[in-house]
């Protein structure tokens, strides 16, 4: 454990390091010192999760889900959620913005890991594993969705479902409602101008180069510069407004410019090594709900990162979702940091793991404390 707990915490930092080094480089200080603002509050909230008790989340699990639910409903009032590019997804004044879908992120984590460890055993039958859990699940996707969305849907459709398998539900029972899901959402997407013509623009991205996949082959370019080591830092050349967003959702292709493949390369490696360190205190916490709750957050984390270097890479369409750790955006960040606070407190009540000494005797051992020693008889 103590060895999957100082990977974690290591490549978390490192990201977050080399974020505020690429926020510099290609947006200049003031975005630098408004990412340091934002990253000494997620600090801040990162060592009061550890601190605490996951276990005292159970206690507030529906005024949590209650709380994103009023955030979402918010967020679609005139006047009082921001609408930006088309989409309200921001509530605050002037620079001072949070994006409610980041907690509503988290808060559908929380719940549904209370919710499928307290009906355990019957998490396989179709009402307690689908039926009920969609309930409280849809009304926040279908908030999310109409803000428009997508991206983030798509994301949290996606987590929610694996912690519904992890769970215990079966394939048979979650096969319908994700093939209606689909359904719903390709729909949608064709009746949907702009994110149809992304979609197509991502399919013959050089057809398109010049218009709406003008973002997505301009950050191909960036990568492709860069090269194996890169044009060095500060050098980019497509941060001259060449790729809109590139200090949040673009900000891996001016990473591949400066810094060159072998930075990007380390980037999904250190993203690897979270998503296996989380599941790994996952899987020995001392009871279900940090189970569930911890692999949920591995989930968000490692699913939220596969979608944003898909994107940046063209290997998926633009989905507008940012890079953990790494892209400018205070909610994003605090959000992630804080779950890595939670992990870190599953960690830390984790169950302990036996030792057997020589004489074939069991013992337990503190991970937080280093190896016990075998009791003699």
């Amino acid at each position: 454990m103590k060895l999957a707990v100082t990977l974690l915490v290591f490549c978390v930092a490192a990201l977050l390091a080399l974020g505020m080094v690429a926020l510099y480089s290609c947006a200049g200080s003031r975005y630098l010192a408004m990412q340091l603002s934002f990253c000494a509050v997620s600090l801040v909230l990162a060592v009061v999760a550890c601190l605490l008790d996951y276990r005292q989340l159970k206690k507030i699990v529906w005024p949590l889900w209650g709380l994103a639910l009023v955030l979402l409903v918010l967020v679609l009032i005139p006047h009082i959620g921001i609408k930006v590019n088309g989409a309200r997804r921001w509530i605050g004044y002037g620079a001072a913005r949070f994006q409610c879908s980041e907690f509503a992120k988290l808060a559908l984590i929380v719940v549904l890991a209370w919710y499928a460890e307290r009906y355990q055993r019957q998490m396989p039958t179709w009402k307690r594993g689908i039926l009920i859990p969609a309930l409280f699940i849809a009304p926040i996707l279908g908030l999310i969705f109409i803000e428009p969305d997508r991206g983030t849907t798509i994301l949290l459709a996606a987590v929610s479902l694996t912690m519904l398998l992890v769970a215990g539900v079966r394939w048979r029972y979650v096969i319908p409602p994700a093939v209606g899901a689909v359904a719903v959402l390709a729909y949608s997407l064709w009746h949907d101008s702009m994110r149809r013509g992304r979609i197509f623009s991502w399919l013959h991205l050089e057809e398109n180069k010049s218009g709406v996949g003008y973002q997505a082959w301009e950050a191909m370019l960036a990568l492709g510069s860069g090269g194996w080591t890169g044009l060095g830092l500060g050098n980019s050349r497509q941060k001259l407004g060449f790729v809109p967003e590139h200090h949040t959702d673009f900000i891996l292709s001016m990473i591949g410019e400066e810094l060159g493949v072998v930075a990007t390369l380390l980037i999904v490696v250190a993203f690897v090594v979270i998503v296996v360190c989380g599941l790994y205190i996952a899987v020995n916490s001392s009871d279900n709900f940090g189970l569930l709750l911890g692999s949920g957050i591995t989930f968000l984390i490692g699913m939220q990162a596969f979608i944003n270097i898909g994107v940046v890479t063209s290997a998926l369409p633009n989905k507008g979702l940012p890079l953990p750790f790494i892209s400018y955006g205070g909610s994003n960040l605090m959000m992630m940091v804080c779950s890595v606070g939670l992990l870190l407190s599953i960690a830390r009540r984790a169950r302990a793991p036996e030792i057997v000494s020589s004489r074939g005797e069991k013992n337990e051992a503190n991970p937080f404390r280093g190896s016990a020693r075998a009791v003699p008889t």
